[in-house]
């Protein structure tokens, strides 16, 4: 049985690409503080838009989704859910502000944590919601050809409440003494939630929830302003890849936390990166919105959809940017690919 103790469990983390990833997170950091302190006027807009994109991306992860229209309408109105996804997304949505405007006051302990999950199910007629699972789980995969495998069983149902009252006690054990870093010490907590897989569903978006209120309580707040969802619904392969490479041996205790965090250091990373970027076009006021929309296509790489677009001018219109859009690709400027909800946009380097 796999055993929930922290102690110096990080020091076998602290290889030179994750010191460095470490040393890049904290330079970043102490930028956002000064920012926020500074400039909490023009953080507000980058704040509905990370509501809007956490809820939709972590929720997709799942392969539960609705229109983007709906999305906005749930998380910005407040709107009534119509159906089960968005039953499920509206969850979603009322559990991340309630860790948005609380986190300060909700250690996670077990009370909390279902708590949490019962939040997340408050629009679901079933009775799942605040309780751990009843019977056994695992994770399953899928292979090119559609045949199904289990990759890792998970902690027995019976053993499963026990394992959340350690896995809690030995987090915050091991955060009050502020010997080992928060940061490596919430990838580890996080990484052992998946892996006790704790109720019979829900158990993805719970962990994505999870990480933000830890990262908040440590003072890592950046995944108000940029989702970090989106980054790991970007990055999805990799995310899987990195559980399966750190869970062989759990049960046993012989896994490697390694790749784990070296992943979630990762996206944490590049929330900052993000941030340092949206806040740069955000104060460039030199510009017209409709030129900072082309510079942005411009100096961008590959295609963008109009939630990234949208994510980068948080303080533009949906309208002005489909006004611009339009005149971008009158003119040859821009090109528009695919569709519907899968419409993408791409500068024209060789018009």
């Amino acid at each position: 049985m796999h055993s929930f103790d922290y102690t110096n469990i990080t020091d076998a983390l602290l290889t030179t690409d994750i010191v460095n990833l470490l040393s890049a997170i904290y330079e970043y950091k102490g930028r956002q503080n000064l920012f926020i302190e500074s400039k909490a006027d023009i953080l507000s807009s980058l704040l509905k838009v990370a509501k809007i994109q956490s809820t939709e991306s972590s929720n997709l992860i799942e392969g539960i989704f609705t229109s983007d229209k709906r999305i906005g309408e749930l998380v910005r109105d407040k709107a009534e859910p119509h159906d089960r996804n968005e039953s499920e997304i509206a969850g979603y949505r009322d559990v991340l502000a309630l860790i948005h405007e609380n986190y300060d006051y909700m250690a996670p302990r077990s009370k909390v944590i279902l708590q949490l999950h019962r939040d997340l199910y408050k629009y679901s007629p079933s009775s799942i919601g605040g309780r751990y699972k009843n019977v056994d789980n695992f994770i399953e995969e899928q292979d090119i050809e559609g045949h199904k495998f289990i990759r890792f069983k998970t902690m027995p149902a019976f053993e499963t409440p026990a394992a959340m009252d350690a896995l809690c006690d030995s987090f915050l054990r091991e955060l009050d003494k502020g010997e080992a870093d928060a940061l490596l010490l919430i990838a580890v907590f996080i990484f052992d939630f998946l892996c006790i897989h704790p109720f019979n569903a829900g158990n993805g978006r719970m962990s994505r929830l999870l990480t933000l209120l830890l990262l908040y309580r440590s003072g890592y707040i950046v995944g108000k302003y940029i989702s970090i969802e989106m980054l790991i619904e970007k990055s999805k392969n990799t995310y899987y890849e990195a559980l399966q490479d750190g869970s062989e041996g759990w049960h046993d205790n012989k896994n490697s936390y390694q790749p784990f965090a070296r992943y979630y250091l990762g996206v944490i990373l590049n929330a900052y990166k993000e941030f340092s970027l949206r806040i740069e076009y955000l104060t460039n006021k030199s510009i017209t919105k409709a030129q900072r929309i082309e510079e942005i296509l411009k100096t961008h790489l590959g295609k963008m959809t109009m939630v990234e677009i949208q994510g980068l001018c948080p303080d533009i219109s949906y309208s002005t940017i489909t006004k611009s859009l339009n005149a971008l690709i009158n003119k040859g400027t821009v090109l528009k690919i695919g569709g519907g909800r899968y419409s993408a946009y791409v500068y024209n380097h060789e018009q």
